[in-house]
Order: structure tokens, then sequence, then C-alpha cells
């Protein structure tokens, strides 16, 4: 999986990927970087279902959206080049701030 992870990292710096298709990949990197879950790991069972279901899913998908040819030269960079991806601080953020936020909504309406 981190062969398709860099192959979308490629894909989004390319000129010939659509905006809209970059888009995505900046959401499913980010979430694939982030060192923080949307459901958190330590909840049983769920916890690890974003990473089993959702982060492939988002990969299968984009992968749909990029002409085949060019797909299939993303992954050939990706397998010549063996760089690490960082993880993704600004991904961390927003899942964060999306805790927070859904806290503060909760809270407010059991107090109310």
């Amino acid at each position: 999986m981190l062969e398709k992870l860099q192959a979308l990292y490629i894909a989004s710096k390319d000129r010939r990927t659509k905006w809209w298709v970059k888009i995505l990949i900046a959401a499913v990197l980010g979430y694939a970087l982030s060192p923080i879950d949307l459901i958190p790991d330590f909840i049983p069972v769920l916890g690890y279902v974003d990473d089993i279901i959702l982060v492939p899913l988002g990969i299968y998908y984009i992968t749909k959206l990029i002409p085949i040819g060019l797909w299939q030269e993303y992954i050939a960079i990706a397998q010549q080049s063996k760089a690490v991806l960082p993880p993704s601080r600004k991904a961390a953020v927003v899942i964060g701030i999306t805790w927070l936020s859904a806290l503060v909504v909760i809270s407010n309406y059991l107090w109310y």
C-alpha cells in the first residue's frame, strides 16, 4: 500500500492530473499520513476500520479516476524511488479540529 500512496503523491504533483482529483488525493494522503485517526485505534474493532477500509477504498476510487497509462507511470516512478512520505501535521490538525467540534456540538446538545 505504501507504493500506491507514493504513486498518489507523485500524481498530486503532476500537471497532467486533474485539479479535482488532486483534491481527493490530498484528502486520502492527508488522512493516511496523519498521526491522528478519525476513529482512534484504542476503540475495539472500529479503531482499525478506517485504516483497513477507508484508506484502501480511497486509493481504489482515485486510481479509477486517473487514466491507466498515467497510473502505471506513477507506480513505476514510485517503485524506482524509495522516498519515505512524512507524517501529515496539517491533516492531524484538521482531524483534531473535527474531534473538538464534535465534542462542542455534543456537549451543547447534552447541556441544553
